[in-house]
């Protein structure tokens, strides 16, 4: 099975790196502490703590091998020179009739984070507007029906 391409920018990277680098040196040895201090306590089959500890490392471990494949295939995003079109990397600003301008950042999904403004290429809005100029309009099929966006600015 090929390997899913991440695209991330570099600061995405970055943060993802960081996060790694916690689970790895710092969560990953609380949790074994934890465990440690859970066996001392004896019976395990009754030991909540135990089990919720057991959760969170298999949570932990899970996020650290999931942190590992994104980073193992991550294709860092260049600045573009000229912001012609929308693209992965660019800010975007749409307007939608009646509601007043967005700005998003175009972004790989191990990125998004529409509450901050940066939306997943493949979300229906992020691939609407890929390739796309200053002027277009795309229509949009949300639950709510059918939206259409006007791109005022590419930056």
């Amino acid at each position: 099975m090929a390997e899913q391409v991440h695209f991330l920018t570099a600061n995405g990277k970055a943060k993802l790196e960081q996060e790694l680098e916690y689970l790895l040196t710092v969560r990953r040895h609380e949790v074994a502490e934890s465990l440690k201090a859970a066996v001392e306590e004896g019976d395990l089959t009754e030991n909540a703590g135990y089990e919720e500890t057991k959760r969170e490392q298999a949570f932990i471990e899970g996020r650290i091998q999931e942190l590992e494949s994104i980073l193992f295939s991550a294709q860092v995003l260049t600045e573009p020179s000229t912001a012609c079109c929308v693209s992965l990397g660019v800010s975007v600003t749409v307007s939608e009739e009646g509601y007043p301008p967005e700005t998003y950042q175009i972004v790989g999904r191990a990125e998004a984070d529409p509450l901050k403004g940066r939306i997943s290429n493949e979300s229906p809005l992020g691939k609407a507007l890929l390739g796309k100029h200053i002027g277009d309009q795309v229509a949009v099929v949300t639950p709510g029906g059918t939206t259409t966006f006007t791109i005022l600015q590419i930056s």
